[in-house]
């Protein structure tokens, strides 16, 4: 399942210290603004701890976690959606992305100039915000005009198109993004074609010097007002701190760096679960003496669409899905007490697969 969540903001921020805390591919940091012309990409495994519990109950050869694709974008700045910077072959980075990671800069450091002279994370997140709107009214604007051609002939679906554009558009024009629309479930077809960069779901990290790391400082204060009421979610991280912790090769030390910094786990760990989260995927297990693995779907996802996940045999041939709970089987120990105690089913195609569901796909081919 390529999903991708690309982490943008404005250069000079911290973005590629936390793309390399999270991904297996390592990116070169730099002071200099703009010093790169592409985007980097890399899977990151998604922390999941009812892997190893898992184990205790049935002994395997190997754990496989779930993984999503991470792409660091470079810095933006203003008049990027007209190419200044790096230009804009970044915002159609952004596109192709399904969630983002916007990071602000909340520490300062005097020897990493901001690229406006002052670190002001509100005025960097309307800056970026801005960028992407720029770019939506455009799509947008463009496919009034195409459906306005369509419309000259009497189609009504062209004329509820326009309709439904044009209050795109005035929300824009008010410099807000597509995803606060006012606009009904039914009517939000009209924008699928077009991948509108500001529709997509958005997460924030705060990124913060050392000693913010678990209260925050002034400057998350100040993100937190300004985006009071969107119901975003907001994560304050310490980039450098996270960058010391991935270098550590020894659980123990990982551990021991953690406690002295008042931490319980490595705060990218919080960030890869969210971007998970975003991107509104969950997880399903199969356990196994050969692997357990953890596999992902979407929300709402059937039984024979999480088969076709494993295999396109399983869901071209599925017959039905024996499921067992993660809870139940942790709880009870195995899968034997988990029929002993009732709590074993047998569901066919329009099962629709919780997570941490345990399944057993039964398919012929």
């Amino acid at each position: 399942m390529a999903l991708q969540c690309g982490i943008i903001g404005i250069t000079n921020i911290g973005k590629t210290t936390l793309f390399n805390c999270m991904s297996n591919t390592k990116a070169e940091t730099t002071s200099f603004a703009f010093s790169t012309n592409k985007s980097n990409i890399g899977m990151v495994n998604v922390p999941d701890p009812r892997l190893y519990e898992l184990e205790k109950f049935q002994k395997t050869e190997k754990l496989i976690p779930v993984t999503v694709e991470i792409v660091d974008i470079p810095g933006l700045t203003k008049g990027a959606n007209a190419g200044e910077g790096v230009g804009n072959k970044f915002l159609d980075d952004i596109r192709n992305t399904d969630a983002i990671i916007h990071v602000l800069r909340c520490f300062d450091d005097e020897n990493l100039p901001h690229v406006d002279g002052s670190v002001d994370p509100v005025r960097d997140l309307e800056t970026i915000d801005l960028e992407l709107q720029v770019k939506d009214l455009e799509s947008v604007q463009k496919k009034i005009a195409r459906l306005e051609k369509i419309a000259k002939s009497g189609d009504k679906v062209a004329r509820r198109g326009i309709e439904v554009l044009n209050q795109y558009v005035e929300h824009i024009e008010n410099f807000r993004n597509v995803r606060t629309a006012p606009v009904n479930d039914s009517d939000k077809k009209y924008i699928e074609d077009l991948a509108l960069l500001t529709a997509k779901p958005v997460m924030y990290v705060c990124n913060v010097e050392d000693s913010a790391a678990i209260d925050g400082n002034e400057y998350v204060n100040k993100v937190k007002e300004a985006l009071a009421g969107q119901e975003a979610e907001i994560l304050v991280i310490a980039g450098a701190l996270e960058a010391d912790i991935a270098e550590l090769d020894d659980e123990n030390d990982r551990l021991e760096f953690l406690s002295d910094a008042g931490l319980k786990e490595p705060g990218v760990n919080k960030l890869i679960r969210g971007a998970y989260k975003l991107l509104n995927l969950e997880t399903f297990f199969t356990v196994g003496p050969k692997e357990i693995r953890a596999w992902t779907v979407r929300k709402g996802s059937t039984a024979p669409q999480a088969a076709g996940v494993i295999h396109s045999d399983l869901e071209r041939g599925f017959i039905r899905a024996e499921v067992m709970t993660y809870d139940d089987f942790v709880s009870l120990g195995s899968e034997h007490a988990v029929k002993e105690a009732g709590k074993f089913k047998v569901e066919g195609k329009n099962y629709i697969v919780q997570d941490g569901d345990i399944l057993h796909i039964r398919f012929n081919v």
